[in-house]
């Protein structure tokens, strides 16, 4: 018997996705799959209930089954980590923007493995070796979009917490200001600062259209 079990946990909402990563990981003595989730309001119950020392997962998921939306999972990574400083996470994501990669990473990830990159995929319990042991795996196509020097300046202009601000505002855009603020832990002044500031520099004059257009440059995850 291993000396030490890695406890894995998985968020992505293909369960065909889910499969094949439970095809290639079950088979190791060493790793044990503890759950699984395919919304993103159901994964701190499942890590409260089923402690991981690696969390795979997209960037991109519906927030629930009855809001379609992409939670925002950038928001909850810091978060996580803080509650959870032992566990390493590993973004899967079939999205290639420089922009992203470098925010998920920023966001406290452990490494960035593209869908496509299929032998990432075939060898993913050493990958997740790697990460638990607390290195860093990046696919070479996302290493290579990170060391670019990013043409558009504004990627780097708009702040992590105006980031973060405007992936709560994706998710959830029905949501008030005051409860957008609730949910970022700030004051609803705080968060109109945060907004108008992203609004200037994203040129736009609305939520729904400074949404759009960080969308557009790779910011947030695209729309489902």
């Amino acid at each position: 018997m291993p000396s030490k079990i890695i406890r894995v946990a998985i968020l992505d909402d293909h369960p065909g996705i889910i499969d094949g990563y439970c095809y290639r990981l079950d088979g190791e003595p060493d790793i044990q799959i503890v759950g699984t989730a395919g919304y993103g309001e159901e994964l701190e119950p499942l890590l409260a209930a089923h402690p991981a020392d690696v969390l795979l997962l997209d960037v991109q998921v519906p927030a629930s089954a009855e809001n379609a939306n992409p939670y925002p999972i950038l928001h909850l990574l810091p978060k996580l980590l803080q509650r959870y400083p032992e566990m390493n996470i590993l973004v899967i994501s079939m999205h290639a923007q420089r922009a992203l990669i470098q925010a998920s990473m920023e966001a406290g990830a452990s490494g960035y493995v593209l869908k496509d990159d299929q032998a990432a995929i075939r060898e993913l319990a050493a990958v997740v070796r790697t990460v638990a042991g607390g290195g860093i795996y990046m696919s070479q196509a996302a290493n290579r979009l990170l060391r670019k020097r990013p043409t558009d300046e504004l990627n780097q202009a708009l702040s992590s917490r105006q980031i973060e601000a405007l992936s709560l505002c994706a998710a959830y855009p029905d949501a008030s200001t005051a409860e957008i603020a609730k949910k970022m832990s700030v004051a609803g002044s705080t968060l109109r600062n945060l907004l108008s500031g992203a609004y200037l520099k994203l040129e736009v004059g609305t939520r729904g259209a400074a949404v759009a257009r960080a969308r557009q440059m790779g910011l947030l995850p695209p729309d489902l």
